[in-house]
């Protein structure tokens, strides 16, 4: 609001009143979320203006004022402003045309008094936003992605809990069907944050935190892991839903179940690893990763029902140990990123 009138004033004191609001409007053109963001619409706009005013110029200058004249410049500019590198401020190449057109008549006076007013706007603009630059979050976005973590271990570490219950609780297992479908969600406004935190890094007038270029590449990462992971473990949890209501589960082996059990309580500890916000010492993923493969493969080789056990539970058994299979190579995956990440 304050660069806006700052604009107004200066540009109603310096230039013509015919071309004092492209002053204010370009200074709000110019205060984005980001320094980044700010720069680039305030650049773009420009570009749009100046190219606008070229051939608003261009075409009175040498075709005359005429109503055909005025549909030619609506066509050229319309395809102008169809380059990406103009962005959303594409159209503003129409619009600055129409003005230089038809209030400015195509004069080179009128549109350099224009080019002045927002030139000025772009400056009052950029002017503010670096005074007051948006604070830094990094911590915040760093705690969000490990929460998210400790939230995947906690359920991981309930499930654990339901393969070795006698009689285990079928509405705490719908429950984290839903609770796996919100932290999907959580997923895309975290990752929405962290990038807006990354572009607020660029261009500022003041540094932020010192470790903040490893911060947020390393939570970007291990939010990617997440996703991945919350994939296999929403599978996993539908398929003991439907183990759970069609009575399937009560005939697993209790070898399978106990193993099974213990194979989710390690991976659960690899989980919190991934997500702890100090620095992620590998050495420890490693072994908790290599801890909780072990578990796989014996439970794949040793617990699994009979051969002559009904196929509904081969098949149970195939797809509870197919999807903590894929959970674990996602974490040793993120385990490699994680570690290569500056």
């Amino acid at each position: 609001m304050i660069a806006a009138m700052v604009a107004w004033v200066l540009a109603r004191h310096l230039l013509p009143p015919t071309v004092s609001t492209f002053a204010p409007f370009t200074a709000l053109v110019a205060l984005q979320a980001t320094v980044y963001r700010s720069v680039r619409d305030a650049a773009q706009y420009l570009v749009a203006m100046a190219v606008g005013a070229t051939l608003a110029a261009t075409l009175a200058a040498i075709l005359g004022i005429h109503g055909w004249t005025f549909g030619l410049l609506t066509l050229l500019a319309l395809c102008v402003g169809k380059i990406r590198r103009l962005g959303h401020q594409g159209t503003q190449v129409a619009i600055v045309g129409f003005f230089a057109f038809s209030s400015g008549q195509g004069r080179i006076d009128y549109i350099g008094h224009l080019a002045a007013s927002v030139a000025l706007g772009a400056l009052c603009g950029l002017a503010a936003h670096l005074i007051l630059a948006p604070a830094r979050h990094v911590h915040h976005r760093q705690h969000a992605v490990a929460e998210l973590y400790t939230g995947m271990g906690q359920r991981l570490d309930g499930m654990a809990e339901v393969f070795e219950a006698d009689d285990p609780d079928p509405e705490r297992v719908r429950q984290w069907r839903r609770d796996w479908r919100k932290l999907s969600a959580d997923c895309e406004r975290i990752r929405h944050g962290i990038d807006s935190e990354i572009e607020n890094s660029r261009l500022r007038p003041r540094s932020g935190p010192g470790n903040s270029d490893v911060l947020l590449p390393r939570a970007r990462e291990a939010l990617t892991v997440a996703e991945r992971s919350i994939d296999h473990l929403r599978s996993m949890t539908r398929a003991l839903d439907h183990a759970l209501d069609s009575d399937e589960f009560n005939n697993l082996p209790a070898s399978f179940r106990t193993g099974f059990s213990s194979l989710l309580r390690k991976s659960a500890a690899a989980t919190q690893e991934i997500g702890h916000t100090s620095p992620t010492d590998t050495q420890q993923l490693t072994t908790l990763v290599d801890d909780a493969e072990g578990e796989l493969d014996r439970v794949q080789r040793h617990e699994r029902a009979p051969a002559q056990a009904p196929p509904e539970i081969h098949t149970l058994q195939g797809a509870l140990l197919t999807d903590a299979g894929r959970l674990l190579a996602d974490l040793r995956s993120g385990h490699h990123a994680l570690a290569s990440t500056p």
